[in-house]
This record gives structure tokens, C-alpha cells and sequence, in this order.
């Protein structure tokens, strides 16, 4: 019976990446599957980016990836997003060209077989990086997202939230984010100092989904922080 390990988002945060390895390792794992933005936005971004290229699992494409190699000017010009900016601009410059021609090998989505279910996998949609799916997304807006596609598991990440939901016959799923997860609680967003991921494995023709919450030592995060130069420091730990 073959089990596959989904990661997502892990944005730099190689504490958390380790703490999500050493619990994969647990399992019985044959195969791991990252859904992208791998690097930006966290204290460690090249050291996350080897350390993914080390494990020579399949990766898809996410949004802060491309941004690693398209920085948009955009985001710079609006004040309130400032120091949203510098930092993604710092983690690009963390970066040599080996790095990058790294990331360059993320598809933008990838087709799998898991024991015969067949498995789609993305960012936010098939059809763009930044297209978010939720648990309440409306089937109409689905619809849009997945047409001319077909699965018997949707997997994708983008928004930090672990879910899964029908979709006619099929389902679609979210295994949360290693570096950020991210919950609402009543109208404000909170993100969280866990490690997130899913286990993926079929049973007698059906999914089977495990969803995990890894916890670990928020110091090592604020250690690396402090130590790497990433700016705001401060309040990219306070924003945590």
C-alpha cells in the first residue's frame, strides 16, 4: 500500500521543515510531493531550498517562487505591504543562479498515480498560482478553477489551511502549510508556530487522509531569525 507524504508552503522556515521530515520519517513514506512556495518569506530560504533539492521529490510551482524570480515592482510601491517586500526582495538575494535554475524545474502542476487514483496537483489552481481554493469555496467558482482538468484528488496549497471537501466524484484537498499555517478565529487571521502536512494513502480504491500538526521549538525559529540579517526580524516574529 503506497503513502504519499504533501507538503506546502513552507516559506524559509527550515525548523519547521525538519520537525515535518523527522515526523514523515515515522511512516512508512515512499514518495513526498511539495506543492511550492518552498523559499520565500522565512529566515532561511536558501537552507530550505537545498535541503528540499537534497530529498528529490516532485515539486509544483508556487507564487513566492515565481516572485523569487520575477520580483514585482508592484508590491514595493504600496506602503502598507513595505516590509512585506523587503523581505521577499531579501530572500531573492539570498539566492545564487544555481538556486534559482532550481526552482526553475517546479511544474506548474503535476499529474500523479497513487495505487490507481489518479491525483492532480498545484498551487492555488490548475490554471494560476494565486487562484484560491478553500473548504467554502462555492462549486461555481470550482468549476472555473478546474474545468478541461480530471482527478480523483485535487491537492493544492496557497492558502495555509488544512482541509478536504467533495467535489462531485472527486476531492480536493489542502495539507496546510509547513512554514506558516495560518486560522481564522472569528474575523482575525492568527498564524501559528506548528508545522503542517498530509499523509495520502489508499484504501480499497478510496483516499485516505491524515492530516498532521507538528510542534516545535519556537526558539529555533527566533534564532534564526535574529542570526540570518532577514529584515523586520522583529516583526516577521511578532507576525507569527
Amino acid at each position: 500500500m503506497a503513502k504519499l507524504a504533501i507538503i506546502s508552503d513552507l516559506h524559509g522556515n527550515l525548523p519547521a521543515l525538519e520537525a515535518t521530515l523527522k515526523d514523515i520519517a515515522k511512516h512508512d513514506i515512499q514518495t513526498i510531493l511539495c506543492l511550492g512556495d518552498v523559499a520565500s518569506f522565512g529566515p532561511q530560504p536558501k537552507e530550505t531550498l537545498l535541503r528540499i533539492q537534497a530529498l528529490d521529490c516532485s515539486i509544483v510551482m508556487g507564487n513566492a517562487d515565481i516572485e523569487l524570480l520575477e520580483p514585482t515592482q508592484a508590491e514595493i510601491l504600496k506602503e502598507e505591504n513595505r516590509w512585506f517586500a523587503d523581505v521577499k526582495h531579501w530572500c531573492a538575494e539570498q539566492l545564487n543562479e544555481s538556486d534559482k535554475e532550481f526552482i526553475r524545474t517546479f511544474k506548474s502542476s503535476l499529474t500523479l498515480n497513487l495505487d490507481g487514483l489518479s491525483i492532480l496537483a498545484y498551487h492555488g489552481s490548475p490554471k494560476s498560482y494565486y487562484d484560491p481554493i478553500s473548504a467554502t469555496t462555492p462549486d461555481e467558482t470550482l468549476q472555473g478553477f478546474l474545468e478541461e482538468t480530471s482527478a480523483d484528488v485535487y491537492v493544492g496549497g496557497h492558502t495555509h489551511e488544512q482541509f478536504i471537501r467533495r467535489y462531485g466524484e472527486t476531492r480536493i484537498m489542502n495539507p496546510g502549510s509547513v512554514g506558516l499555517p495560518f486560522i481564522m478565529k472569528g474575523n482575525e487571521g492568527f498564524n501559528l508556530c506548528v508545522a503542517e502536512y498530509a499523509l495520502l494513502e489508499v484504501v480499497d480504491g478510496q483516499p485516505n487522509v491524515a492530516f498532521r500538526r507538528i510542534r516545535y521549538d519556537p526558539k529555533s525559529l527566533e534564532s534564526a531569525a535574529q542570526k540570518s540579517g532577514i529584515p523586520h526580524a522583529h516583526q516577521w516574529l511578532e507576525w507569527l
